[in-house]
């Protein structure tokens, strides 16, 4: 019974719906109104805006607009357009929302066409949810009862604030005992706790007290138990206002909050709020004007001030959220496209105490060519063993390089490492310390299973440590991005949203570098514009049931990857020794006619690429003009010319190497004022932390990072940026330091 009551519920909620579709004329026309929002929000031009939600409509990756779609969408870039993407999702779905509240209201016989017009012009969620508020469903409240005690003809008459009367000989009308109403008191109560629930759902009184409680409150901090120690000391009594409480620390007091360590408040002056409410609802003298003063400190204190609160610290949450996200998405996108160290022999150490340190040598591909464990820390100490078989291996196989873990026993594993090196010295050897974030989470993974079924999991992490140096992005899109661990505060945001925001800056980024169809891994493939994790895996497989591939062409094989897919993948998509050199450049295939056409202008054949003779050329090529003469458009032409100019470059290859190290910097070793080269490792709101050879990163605070003003310092480094830092402080007690980017001797000067 109940779940055909269940069908009928739903057909009628279906036939409702029916009855409120637009038609073709009122879609274009909404099309155009959403259009025009974002033209007007991003500040584009709309001719830009329609043609890149055209083009992402048709289901065009946005990798593939920004590079091959130019002509189209005026050359706006990445961010651009998710811009325009994240922003027509939201009007989108605030039109559907408002279309379902106008359904929803007009069903309970209560919509004018007043309300309509507001609902249709309100261009945030949060004005439609308001306008509903009065509308929804509630559970059981104090209002409700007192309507079902026939209370509301009462609340009428005193809304209607007469002049003349009794309120007393009003309210006794409606006592009746059969529907609990014993005296007129209780009938005035109930009157009042309906006219408390009308305010408290006021459209236009919630707008105002939200914008007073965020520009003029309070955010009050408070210990539960002032003794206990804890990471939140300084907001055991602490208070800032809500307009200026930065991210970070909103994201801090919430933890705190959430760990039962802070009790937190906001505060705000209830006075102006009741003086405000009383002027919108009380007219004059009247002789309930006393009660209906009352009813407004009610319906503040019990129905707004709480709900109001919840939305404005909901909505500096949300906010904090995103700038949490946008600082770990900026961090994660430079750790991925840090600088490969190609070509050289690996030695991976995967450093650790009781478990020995596990090695792994990967050859200049990233082939493992040998694992094994050596036990040189305590509680072992085996180093004369250990260093017989290190020293073994790098003979054997010719080791160039060797990267250590930044985990447990990493520093002691440094010293072994930095020893060994100085007894080796007529062998140019070099080590760096990597971050293994994520390592762990990898080596443990169905992924890292298949690729290395009879190893065990920290020797798979050593694998993954050797190849984190040769090639950052291949070895780190194995890893959730959410597990690499460069932001602040990850842990504490959405972690849907931090996941989609992250897989979009992989995406990005993989898309920025193009991969080699002949090597790359699965995951690796998956990130590519338009393909997805079973179409990688069925590159792979296809791969290796058919031998390498000689041309793009041959993508088009691959079960289930369509001409759609073809089309948004193969430019990012590169053959190093195939059939036609173009197809180890970003040029697109569906633009080798105009470099053949490109080639018989210049009188040149595509032996010619990457030759002095075709350079020249290419400089002092007169693109318009060319461009004119090949039919096509000037910014395609632009990346043709310069993908020809560099074949085969990698975009990474142009930032600087890593730091590599043959001694052990202690922190005992440093002073004020000593000078040091360092690698940044991560950035945050209040400054960024250095990798300078010691065991913890210093902290180089925003104030140090330039003599000028510094308004975040994301305009100042970027993580793998290599620095120039003085030490300033050292606190060996607990492991800190603090750096300087500010020259010292010019200070002093």
């Amino acid at each position: 019974m109940a779940k055909e009551l269940e069908m009928k519920e739903t057909a009628a909620g279906e036939q409702g719906s029916a009855k409120y579709e637009l038609t073709e004329e009122q879609k274009a026309a909404r099309q155009e109104r959403i259009l025009k929002q974002v033209a007007k929000e991003l500040e584009l031009p709309l001719s830009k805006v329609r043609a890149s939600v055209g083009l992402l409509d048709e289901g065009n990756t946005i990798p593939f607009i920004a590079r091959y779609r130019k002509e189209m969408t005026g050359e706006l870039d990445e961010t651009q357009l998710r811009d325009i993407e994240e922003r027509l999702q939201y009007l989108r779905n605030l039109e559907e929302r408002k279309l379902e509240v106008v359904r929803l209201i007009d069903e309970q016989g209560k919509l004018t066409d007043e309300l309509r017009i507001s609902i249709e012009q309100a261009i945030k969620l949060q004005e439609v949810e308001d306008l509903y508020r009065p509308y929804r469903q509630k559970r059981k409240t104090r209002a409700s009862v007192a309507k079902e005690r026939g209370l509301e003809p009462l609340a009428g008459w005193i809304m209607t604030q007469p002049r003349q009367g009794s309120l007393e000989q009003e309210a006794a009308k409606y006592v009746d005992v059969d529907k609990q109403v014993n005296s007129a008191e209780e009938a005035i109560q109930g009157a009042m706790d309906i006219i408390a629930e009308n305010v408290a759902d006021d459209a236009k009184i919630r707008a105002w007290v939200r914008k007073y409680t965020h520009d003029q409150g309070i955010i009050v901090t408070e210990a539960k138990d002032a003794g206990q120690e804890s990471v939140y000391e300084m907001y055991y009594a602490y208070q800032e206002p809500v307009r200026k409480l930065p991210p970070h620390r909103t994201l801090a007091i919430n933890r705190g909050e959430r760990e039962e360590v802070l009790k937190v408040r906001l505060d705000v002056q209830a006075d102006r709020i009741h003086d405000y409410i009383a002027r919108q609802i009380v007219k004059g003298e009247s002789i309930v004007k006393q009660t209906m003063l009352l009813t407004i400190e009610d319906a503040y204190k019990r129905l707004i001030a709480p709900s109001i609160e919840r939305e404005v610290r909901g909505e500096l949450t949300e906010k904090a959220e995103e700038h949490a996200i946008q600082i770990f998405a900026e961090n994660l996108r430079n750790l991925l496209l840090q600088a490969p160290v190609k070509g050289k022999v690996v030695l991976g150490v995967d450093p650790a105490f009781r478990t020995g340190c596990k090695l792994a040598v990967v050859d200049e591909t990233g082939k493992m060519l040998y694992i094994d464990v050596v036990y040189p820390t305590p509680p072992n100490n085996k180093v004369a063993e250990a260093e017989a078989k290190v020293k073994a291996a790098i003979e054997k196989y010719g080791v160039q390089l060797i990267v250590i873990g930044n985990g447990t026993a990493s520093r002691e594993t440094e010293q072994f490492i930095a020893d060994l090196i100085n007894k080796l010295k007529n062998r140019g050897l070099q080590y760096l310390i990597v971050n293994e974030a994520g390592a762990s989470v990898y080596s443990a993974s169905k992924l890292a299973a298949e690729e290395f079924p009879t190893l065990d999991v920290a020797e798979r992490s050593a694998i993954s440590i050797a190849r984190r140096l040769q090639d950052p992005l291949a070895e780190l899109v194995k890893i959730e991005p959410k597990a690499i661990g460069v932001g602040q505060y990850q842990h504490d945001v959405a972690q849907k949203h931090l996941d989609e925001s992250l897989k979009v800056v992989v995406e990005s980024a993989v898309n920025h570098v193009g991969v080699d169809l002949n090597t790359a891994s699965p995951s690796l493939l998956s990130y590519v514009s338009g393909i997805n994790a079973t179409t990688a895996k069925n590159i792979v497989k296809f791969r290796e049931e058919n031998g390498k591939f000689k041309d793009r062409k041959q993508l088009q094989k691959v079960p289930r990857l369509g001409a759609k897919t073809f089309e948004q993948c193969v430019g990012f998509m590169r053959i190093s020794e195939g059939a036609s050199p173009l197809d180890n450049t970003p040029i697109h295939p569906e633009s080798y006619d105009v470099v053949d056409r490109l080639f018989r202008e210049l009188r040149l054949d595509l032996g010619s690429l990457g030759s002095k003779e075709l350079k020249d050329k290419l400089q002092h090529a007169d693109v318009e003009s060319l461009a004119q003469k090949l039919d096509v458009g000037v910014p395609t032409l632009r990346d043709i010319l310069d993908s020809l100019q560099k074949p085969g470059r990698d975009p990474r290859e142009e930032l600087p190497p890593p730091i590599f190290r043959t001694d052990v910097l202690q922190i005992e070793d440093l002073t004020p004022g000593m000078q040091l080269q360092g690698t940044v490792r991560n950035v945050i709101d209040f400054g960024a932390f250095v990798d300078i050879g010691i065991k913890n990163d210093g902290l180089v605070h925003i104030s140090q990072l330039s003599d000028t003003f510094v308004k975040h310092p994301m305009d100042v480094v970027s993580v793998g940026d290599t620095v120039t830092v003085w030490v300033l402080n050292v606190d060996l007690k607990k492991g800190r330091v603090g750096l300087t980017m500010k020259n010292p001797s010019k200070s002093s000067s």
